[in-house]
């Protein structure tokens, strides 16, 4: 389902991800929930997509699994304060004004081995090179953030994960705004990940295109309606509830608290996808 347009260096190495278990989680600002009640299991080398309305909460659980936003109440295990974790916010979050060019804005990926003295060695911008080639931007290095693409730019920004080489790789919007050769050459890379056994987390609004690449997904409205294999999932039916659920944020809503396990399956399809917490290990 996609070509194989660009190649991750050092493709061979597989590396062991944890298995992600979520556990009546709730998320919120403010105390005020905008994800409830979320129990799952992400398993290790995982490509999953995380899919809703807009304002289900799917940002908001892609900072919590990145460990930039605290749960309300519930727990994420699996990730140890030493466990590096790539994060991508979403493109609109980047100033490309930033005076920096793309290969130091690329080289960014290795600070958890260069640290920061910023101890640059050859090995190390020749990886540099090499990410930027698997992108499609060999030659780039020197040219500033301001003057490229919208899909140039997203490409600099994957090559800058390639050099994380983290085994649990978050996604936020990854191809909005980008062009669709572009979107099919990190489409690939994905998959490249997810063969290498990486957990990739990808948050989506294009249904077509997580049927087409992604085996998993995870549908929210602020509480989880489904989970589990893709075709399973994005049913007419759990969409149509998914729809049905969404709710603007109230700043007067009262605070979230735990509810009985049972919580789950008021809603139709989700009890047989969304574990409970009591059945997870």
């Amino acid at each position: 389902m996609y070509r194989q347009s660009v190649t991750t260096p050092n493709a061979k190495f597989t590396t062991h991800a944890p298995a992600l278990i979520l556990r009546d989680l709730t998320l919120g600002y403010e105390r005020h929930p905008a994800v409830h009640h979320l129990s799952v299991r992400i398993e290790p080398g995982s490509l999953l997509a995380v899919v809703g309305p807009n304002g289900a909460g799917k940002s908001t659980l892609i900072k919590a699994l990145a460990g930039v936003k605290q749960p309300l109440s519930g727990t994420i295990d699996g990730l140890t304060p030493t466990q590096r974790v790539a994060w991508l916010p979403q493109h609109s979050q980047l100033d490309n004004s930033f005076p920096i060019d793309v290969g130091g804005m690329v080289a960014m990926g290795l600070w958890h081995q260069v640290g920061a003295l910023n101890l640059f060695n050859a090995e190390h911008r020749r990886r540099c090179h090499q990410a930027l080639a698997a992108v499609g931007l060999a030659g780039f290095e020197h040219r500033g953030l301001d003057t490229l693409s919208g899909g140039q730019l997203q490409r600099a920004r994957f090559a800058r994960l390639i050099l994380q080489d983290a085994p649990v790789v978050l996604l936020d919007e990854p191809f909005a705004a980008v062009d669709q050769r572009t979107t099919t050459d990190l489409l690939a890379l994905l998959h490249q990940w997810h063969h290498m056994g990486k957990t990739v987390v990808v948050v989506s609004h294009d249904l077509a295109q997580i049927r087409a690449y992604f085996p998993l997904t995870l549908l929210l409205a602020r509480e989880p309606v489904a989970y589990g294999p893709t075709a399973e999932v994005l049913t007419d039916a759990n969409w149509a509830h998914a729809l049905a659920m969404r709710e603007p944020f109230d700043e007067l809503a009262t605070e979230c608290r735990p509810e009985p396990a049972h919580h789950h399956d008021k809603h139709p399809g989700a009890h047989n996808l969304v574990a409970h917490p009591e059945a997870l290990p």
